[in-house]
């Protein structure tokens, strides 16, 4: 292999997008900003790298090791190269914004990751998110769920499911006791795991978990399904208020998001907390074509560190991920046109492409050649005018 074959080969699990599925891509980035848009968000794009104190404010340790770190050539500070938006956009609300009402801002821009959340994951996800700020009701929390579902289900997207789950469900359970934070983050990953040994080893560790919180933690693990679930939880968890809470915010939000479009089936997993750090209410996750397709919640404590404690609720998604599990779009309807320099040809091709068609202009020698287009058309000169005809593709 000569030396030079691997100077553009890149870095694993990045990779360059070909222009159908990027155009698969950018077509679905305007759906679904569009949609955002007709709910009433504003779209922000925050910078691709910050000072690196400031990408991380409040994040967890979770993002730091997530983010790419480099060396600002200008200041000598470190800066990073954002692994998630949503921080961002909290800091656009809180300084630059600063509104004392309600804030819906949109957002679609790539992220880095030092690892791939997955395997055969891409490492650069183009990440489209929605934020509402401002509202502490159930309404946001619904609003948000909605739009995710409604820009799914203009994707393509069939059969749709969404998976909630709540942090103060836990939260209840472990109030009054002392637990490190690097405990606490194996418990939370125990409970998502479903590993009931590791559960009841480390529950036995925690003197200042309580004999009740300990059954109620373990009992967590069988509780995931449909409705059913809540009711047992209820019972389960009645002498812990927080928790109730939760199921019955659960509870309403499923009813009414059970009844988008008919066909949307939802589900409780209690003990899935992923991102426990991150969220300060209801999360959930959605799911359709075999595949998580997005995740969002509430986070009310998104922008505390920079100064504003407002109620915030959420969503975001993968495009990249989204046009993977679609199937491939058809290729564009064109018109073909000769090459030429005449004036009325010209006219021609420019008045049709005013009027929204894509013209290829086939260049001489090179009739027979595939595009990215479907020329279904051609533009021919016919008795002294340029008119636009099918195109005999037998004869191409």
């Amino acid at each position: 292999m000569p030396a030079w074959s691997s100077s553009w080969q890149l870095p694993d699990q990045i990779a360059d997008v070909l222009p159908s599925e990027a155009r698969h891509i950018e077509e679905l980035r305007r759906l679904f900003l569009d949609t955002a848009r007709r709910y009433g968000y504003e779209l922000v794009m925050p910078p691709l790298l910050e000072h690196l104190e400031s990408l991380l404010t409040g994040t967890g340790e979770a993002l730091d090791l997530q983010t790419f770190k480099l060396v600002d050539q200008l200041s000598g500070r470190t800066l990073g190269l954002r692994a998630d938006t949503t921080p961002q956009v909290a800091r656009i609300d809180a300084h630059l914004l600063n509104r004392s009402g309600v804030a819906r801002l949109c957002y679609c821009g790539p992220v880095l990751h030092t690892r791939a959340e997955r395997p055969h994951a891409t490492r650069e996800p183009l990440q489209l998110g929605a934020e509402i700020f401002g509202h502490a009701g159930l309404e946001a929390d619904l609003e948000i769920q909605l739009l995710a579902l409604e820009g799914l289900t203009a994707a393509g997207v069939g059969s749709l499911s969404v998976d909630m789950a709540d942090v103060r469900v836990v939260n209840g359970l472990l109030a009054g006791a002392t637990i490190s934070s690097g405990t606490l983050a194996q418990l939370h990953a125990a409970l998502a795991a479903k590993d009931a040994s590791e559960l009841a080893s480390l529950l036995a560790s925690q003197p200042s978990i309580s004999q009740a919180s300990a059954e109620g933690l373990k009992a967590l693990l069988q509780l995931y399904g449909d409705a059913k679930v809540l009711a047992e939880a209820e019972k389960a968890f009645k002498a812990v208020p927080a928790a109730v809470a939760a199921l019955q915010d659960m509870r309403w939000l499923a009813s009414h998001v059970a009844n988008f479009g008919g066909a949307v089936k939802v589900g409780f997993d209690l003990a899935d907390l992923r991102g426990y750090a991150y969220y300060s209410g209801t999360r959930f996750a959605i799911y359709g074509h075999g595949a998580e397709l997005a995740r969002g919640g509430r986070y009310d404590e998104v922008g505390a560190i920079f100064g504003r404690r407002r109620p915030a609720a959420g969503f975001s998604l993968d495009l990249k991920e989204l046009v993977s599990v679609l199937a491939p779009r058809p290729l564009r309807a064109a018109v073909c046109a000769p090459w030429g320099v005449e004036a009325t040809l010209r006219q021609a091709i420019a008045a049709l492409r005013a009027g929204g068609e894509t013209v290829v202009c086939v260049l001489p020698g090179h009739e027979h050649e595939v595009n990215e287009f479907d020329c279904d058309r051609e533009l021919a000169h016919v008795a002294g005018q340029w008119i636009v005809q099918p195109l005999n593709k037998t004869l191409v």
